[in-house]
């Protein structure tokens, strides 16, 4: 029977870096679950939900994943994941919304209390800061959105003013 692990890497990003880590984690018999993989600035961020094989303990896999080259001077963790690793049906996306503009101070927060009201739960957030030109690309992807009040047009109201307000474009597609 497998174990659930959580494994978080903080490291300089490098070519091969994703595939050194999923290659290894393949030989080690792990199955990876929900994944994300972040460039931030001139680093990079890994973190996976993953079933590792029983007879393979969580220092075995941090210690497996430690001798890559790809991950010298890494920040790893290898725990045991206390959450449920499949979520339900409030993980189900069911609106996908882009707002691109100039950056500011307080900008996710503004734009994150505009949902509150309609029972939002983020299921992603990403933002770039682009060189010389600082721009924000908002990738939001709203889960369990309350039915009652998740019509299209409160929500692309509320986050077209929003987004006006901030002076920001809004792009909004209700997920398929």
């Amino acid at each position: 029977m497998a174990k659930t692990a959580l494994i978080s890497i903080l490291c300089e990003d490098r070519t091969g870096l994703i595939a050194a880590i999923t290659g290894r984690l393949f030989d080690l018999g792990a199955n990876l679950g929900d994944t994300t993989f972040a460039v931030l600035g001139t680093g990079a961020e890994f973190t996976t939900v993953c079933e590792v094989p029983e007879d393979l303990s969580l220092g075995q896999v941090e210690d497996e994943l430690k001798d890559l080259p790809e991950l010298r001077d890494a920040r790893l963790t290898v725990s045991d994941f206390s959450f449920k690793p499949v979520h339900g049906p409030s993980g189900h996306i069911t609106h996908r919304i882009e707002i691109t503009g100039p950056d500011s101070p307080g900008l996710i927060a503004r734009l994150s209390e505009a949902f509150v009201g309609y029972g939002a739960n983020y299921r992603a957030h990403e933002l770039r800061a682009r060189a010389r030109q600082r721009r924000c690309q908002l990738h939001d992807a709203h889960r369990g959105l309350d039915p009652a009040r998740q019509g299209a047009g409160l929500s692309r109201h509320r986050s077209g003013n929003t987004a006006a307000e901030l002076k920001l474009a809004c792009r909004w597609d209700k997920a398929g």
